[in-house]
C-alpha cells in the first residue's frame, strides 16, 4: 500500500511540475509586459578576481578563504574566480549575443573604498574600473541593475568594530553608497542596496559556514559568535543601513539621475508537510523567518509578529524614527527565489534544541515527503526545482504587501561539475533550460493574476566561486573551463534562452540547439 501510495505522490509531483508542457509554445517573450526587464546576475566577488589589485583591499572572504580553506570544497578562493575584472568586455558580449536587456554585478566595497571609510581614501583606479563596465553595457544595449553590497565586506571594518554587528557600519555604509550614487548614478537606474540579508546573517552568523564564520560553539566550528543574538543584530543594522542609504538616494539623487531603488530579498516558498493547523502555521512561520524578517520592517517599520513572538526580547527593537525611515524604503522589492520546501511544526513541548536563529523558527523544513521529493533536486541539498512556488510567492506578497512593484532578481539551479565531467555533458543543461522556463510559465501567471513583476533576472550568466562550494557547483548560463583558460561556452540553456529573447519560435521540447546558433 505504501509503495502504491509514493508512486501516486511521485505522479501527483510530475503532473504539477510539468503542467505547462502542453502550453510551452505558447510562450513568449511577447508575453510578458512591453518594459519587463530580462537579465542575468553575478557578484563581484564571485566573479571578478583581481583581489589585490589597483589598490583593492580585503574583504571577509578574501580573509575567509584563505584562513579556512578547509571549509571551501578543493580549498578554493576568488583571488582568480573567473578573471572578470579583466574580461568583463568579453563577458558583456556574451550578455549581448544572448539578447539581455540588463545586467546585474555588484560592486566591491573595497575596490572604492580599500579600508572600507572615507578615512582610508577613495580608489580612483576602482570608480574607473567601474565606469568603464557601466559604459560598456551601456553601449552594448544593456541596463546596468548594481548591487551595492553582496556579502564582501571590507576586512577593516570587520576588525575595527565587528562589521555588520555594529550601527557604526550605518555611517560607513552610507559614505560608500554616496560615493557610487554620484560617481555612476547619471547611468546607473537601477541599484540593490543589500543582497539578501538573511543568508548573509544566518550563514554568517548562525550556521558559521560563511564569512565571518561565527555562531554558538556548541552548534559548529566556530571560535566566536552567539547563534541566538548575532543573526538578528546583524540583519538589524543590514536593514538599518538600507535605509539610510534609500534615504540617501531620495533626498540627493533622486531628483536628478531619475533612478529606482530597493532590496534583494531571500524568499523559499513553504508548503504545510500536513494538513493539520499546527503545519499551515509552521509554513506561514518559515516564510515569516525568513523573507518578512526584512520585507516586514520596510513595508510595516518592524518585524513579524511571530518573530516577536517566538525570539522575544532576543529580537532587537527599532526606535521611532528608525521604524519610520524604514517604512516604504523601496521602490521596489528585488527577489531571490530558488525552491520550496515542506513545513510542520516543532511544539514548545517536544523542543529542547540550543537556542539560535534556526532553532527558533520551531519549524523542520525538507524537500522530501513520505521519501518523494517536491521537485527535482540540484546540485545543493537545499534546492528543489518547484516551479509553482515562484507564483505561490509572488500572489502572496501581492496580497499582504500591497503589491509592490517586484523583480526576480535571481533564479536558477545548480548542478555538481568539477570539471572531470566531459564537455559535451556539461554543455547539455537540461534542467537549467526546463528550471527557467517552468518559473517564467509561472511567473506569466502570477502578472495575469495582477502581481506587479517588472523583470527577471537568471542566476547566474557565468559558472563562477559558488561560496563555501568554491568551483564544483555550476548554476551559469555560460560554461567556464577551468581547466582551459578559462574560456566561456555556452550551454544548451544559454542558446534556447537567446531564442526566446530574441523572440524567435521556442518550446520547452526544442533541445537540440547545440549546433544552430
Amino acid at each position: 500500500m505504501k509503495a502504491i501510495e509514493a508512486t501516486f505522490r511521485l505522479l501527483q509531483v510530475l503532473i504539477v511540475l510539468f503542467a505547462g508542457l502542453g502550453q510551452a509554445k505558447a510562450l513568449e517573450k511577447r508575453d510578458f509586459p512591453e518594459d519587463f526587464i530580462f537579465g542575468a546576475g553575478t557578484s563581484a566577488y564571485q566573479i571578478e578576481g583581481g583581489a589585490t589589485e589597483d589598490g583593492k583591499g580585503p574583504s571577509i572572504w578574501d580573509t575567509f578563504t584563505h584562513k579556512f580553506p578547509d571549509k571551501i570544497d578543493g580549498g578554493n578562493n576568488g583571488d582568480m574566480a573567473v578573471d572578470s575584472y579583466h574580461r568583463y568586455k568579453e563577458d558583456i558580449q556574451l550578455g549581448k549575443e544572448m539578447g539581455l536587456d540588463a545586467y546585474r554585478f555588484s560592486i566591491s566595497w573595497t575596490r572604492i573604498l580599500p579600508k572600507g571609510k572615507l578615512r582610508g581614501g577613495v580608489s580612483k583606479e576602482g570608480i574607473k574600473h567601474y565606469n568603464n563596465l557601466i559604459n560598456e553595457l551601456i553601449d552594448n544595449g544593456m541596463m546596468p541593475l548594481v548591487t551595492l553590497f553582496h556579502w564582501d565586506l571590507p576586512q577593516y571594518l570587520e576588525d575595527e568594530y565587528g562589521g555588520f554587528l555594529s550601527s557604526k557600519i550605518v555611517v560607513d555604509f552610507e559614505d560608500y553608497a554616496n560615493i557610487c550614487f554620484q560617481e555612476f548614478g547619471d547611468r546607473v537606474k537601477y541599484w540593490v542596496t543589500v543582497n539578501e540579508p538573511w543568508t548573509y546573517s544566518v550563514r554568517g552568523y548562525d550556521l558559521g559556514i560563511s564569512a565571518p564564520a561565527h555562531c554558538s560553539p556548541s552548534l559548529g566550528n566556530c571560535t566566536q559568535g552567539n547563534s541566538a543574538t548575532e543573526p538578528y543584530q546583524v540583519a538589524h543594522n543590514m536593514l538599518l543601513a538600507h535605509a539610510a542609504a534609500f534615504s540617501l538616494y531620495k533626498d540627493k539623487y533622486e531628483a536628478a539621475q531619475k533612478g529606482v531603488i530597493g532590496i534583494s530579498l531571500s524568499a523559499h516558498w513553504y508548503l504545510p508537510y500536513s494538513n493539520t493547523n499546527g503545519d499551515h502555521e509552521a509554513a506561514y512561520r518559515a516564510v515569516d523567518f525568513m523573507l518578512g524578517w526584512a520585507l516586514d520592517p520596510i513595508t510595516r517599520g518592524d518585524y513579524p509578529f511571530s518573530m516577536r513572538t517566538y525570539v522575544g526580547e532576543r529580537l532587537p527593537r527599532f526606535t521611532e524614527n528608525q521604524s519610520h525611515n524604514l517604512r516604504g524604503s523601496f521602490d521596489f522589492i528585488g527577489i531571490n527565489y530558488y525552491t520550496t520546501h515542506y513545513a510542520s511544526d516543532i511544539p514548545y513541548s517536544s523542543f529542547s534544541k540550543a537556542v539560535s536563529y534556526s532553532n527558533d523558527i520551531h519549524v523542520d523544513r525538507t524537500g522530501m515527503r513520505n521519501g518523494i521529493p517536491i521537485g527535482p533536486q540540484g546540485a545543493s541539498t537545499w534546492l528543489f526545482v518547484y516551479p509553482p512556488g515562484i507564483k505561490d510567492l509572488l500572489v502572496y506578497i501581492k496580497e499582504r504587501y500591497n503589491n509592490p512593484t517586484i523583480y526576480i532578481t535571481e533564479n536558477g539551479v545548480d548542478e555538481y561539475d568539477n570539471g572531470t565531467k566531459p564537455l559535451e555533458e556539461s554543455l547539455q543543461d537540461t534542467i537549467r533550460k526546463d528550471c527557467h522556463y517552468n518559473h517564467l510559465l509561472h511567473i506569466r501567471e502570477a502578472i495575469r493574476r495582477g502581481v506587479r513583476v517588472k523583470g527577471y533576472f537568471f542566476w547566474s550568466l557565468l559558472d563562477n566561486f559558488e561560496w563555501e562550494d568554491g568551483y564544483s557547483l555550476r548554476f551559469g548560463l555560460y560554461y567556464v573551463d577551468y581547466k582551459n583558460n578559462l574560456r566561456r561556452l555556452p550551454k544548451l540553456s544559454a542558446r534556447f534562452f537567446s531564442r526566446f529573447l530574441r523572440e524567435k519560435t521556442t518550446s520547452l521540447e526544442e533541445a537540440d540547439l547545440i549546433n544552430t546558433m
